[in-house]
């Protein structure tokens, strides 16, 4: 599979979702977009931002941005891929729990869980 859409040289948006961030949301895991490096929040998470940015740009390649997970998504095929390295940082800071951010996953984080 050819791998389209990718920048190795933009770095990620940030530490967490761009869009959590902004509603003062939480979310389970990240993903990192490799056209434009948008983090967003996995489809686990109540938004489901990392989706969305998907829908509304067609960048089909995400990396996980989770600390010790180096896997790929291509949304289109619905299969995991492969790419080159990302420019720095690969994840969300190690301190940064996950779920996260710290002081905004509410205690029953669990019953929020989406597909």
């Amino acid at each position: 599979m050819s791998v389209p859409a990718i920048d190795p040289t933009v770095p990620p948006s940030g530490p967490g979702c761009v869009e959590c961030e902004q509603e003062s949301g939480w979310w389970v895991a990240l993903r990192r977009c490799a056209a434009c490096g948008h983090v967003g929040c996995c489809d686990s998470s109540p938004g489901q931002h990392a989706t969305g940015h998907w829908h509304a740009t067609g960048h089909p390649l995400i990396r996980s941005y989770e600390p010790g997970e180096d896997w790929w998504w291509h949304y289109q095929s619905g299969e995991y891929a492969h790419g080159p390295d990302l420019a720095p940082p690969l994840a969300h800071p190690v301190d940064q729990p996950t779920p996260g951010p710290a002081g905004r996953v509410p205690a029953d984080w669990r019953d929020h869980l989406r597909a």
